[in-house]
């Protein structure tokens, strides 16, 4: 599968943005769906991610309660909801895909990665 994400850009603190993934290629469905993101000079780090079926989310504790997780298996698109955004969000955010798996947060664990969109959040 073959991973492009879009929907970055520059938003003030408190506001809103969504970031899509969109797949290409088979068997989309299949896959589970990570968000990961990488600040300048930091590690990259996990987001959040989804099950294959939708059912399953889990996210990382700093963004617990302000991000949400989703996924159009029809449009082959993950989604990134991301609401009360603050500067420490900013960051290169990167989808990926893994084949099976348990919701994983380690980014080895996942086969497929997309470029990266830039968000960046100002006060």
């Amino acid at each position: 599968v073959q991973l492009q994400a879009s929907g970055g850009g520059s938003v003030q603190v408190g506001e809103s943005l969504r970031v899509s993934c969109r797949g290409t290629g088979r068997r989309f469905s299949s896959y589970d769906m990570g968000w990961f993101r990488q600040a300048p000079g930091k590690e990259r780090e996990f987001v959040a991610t989804i099950k294959w079926h939708g059912g399953d989310t889990y996210y990382a504790d700093s963004v617990k309660g302000r991000f949400t997780i989703s996924r159009d298996n029809g449009l082959n698109t993950a989604y990134l909801e991301m609401n009360s955004l603050k500067t420490e969000d900013t960051a290169v955010y990167y989808c990926a895909a893994r084949e099976g798996g348990d919701g994983s947060r380690f980014a080895p664990d996942y086969q497929y990665w997309g470029l990266g969109t830039q968000v960046t959040v100002s006060s």
